[in-house]
């Protein structure tokens, strides 16, 4: 049987970061991230319906999550969904969570130092770039012929 588990997810975070460790000390952080799913309903107005996940994140990025994240951050999160399942006063409970494998912080760097704001973890494009006049030739034209 073939099978695929992969969730990637784009929200902005409910609460600031909880980072703890295992006894091992394996850095462990999880994160709240709420989720707009719009939608038009059939008088044309448009609905959001916010959908509320937990992500666990660990080692180095769990580390990276809690100094760089707070609550209202916007995070694209890479993960794998996993169902915790748990019995408590004879109920059986179950609940969906994601384990992350790649956490991407979106949006600006905040001014000042930098603690506990929002950083890219994507290269940094230079500020001063080549005018496009210096470019070299690679035979284009402007019309494209389809």
């Amino acid at each position: 049987m073939a099978s695929f588990n992969k969730v990637i997810l784009m929200g902005n975070l409910t609460r600031d970061p909880e980072l703890s460790y295992t006894p091992q000390g394996a850095a462990v952080c999880k994160l709240g991230l709420a989720v707009n799913n719009s939608y038009l309903t059939a008088s044309g107005e448009r609905k959001e319906d916010p959908l509320f996940i937990d992500i666990v994140v660990w080692k180095k990025q769990a580390e990276n999550c809690a100094t760089f994240l707070k609550k209202g951050s916007s995070a694209l999160i890479e993960g794998r969904l996993q169902i915790d399942k748990w019995e408590k006063d004879g109920q059986k409970h179950s609940k969906a969570k994601v384990v992350a494998s790649r956490v991407q912080f979106v949006g600006a760097k905040p001014k000042g130092d930098g603690v506990g704001g929002e950083e890219t973890m994507r290269e940094e494009i230079p500020s001063k770039g080549t005018p496009q006049d210096e470019l070299p030739d690679a035979g284009v034209e402007d019309d494209i012929p389809f």
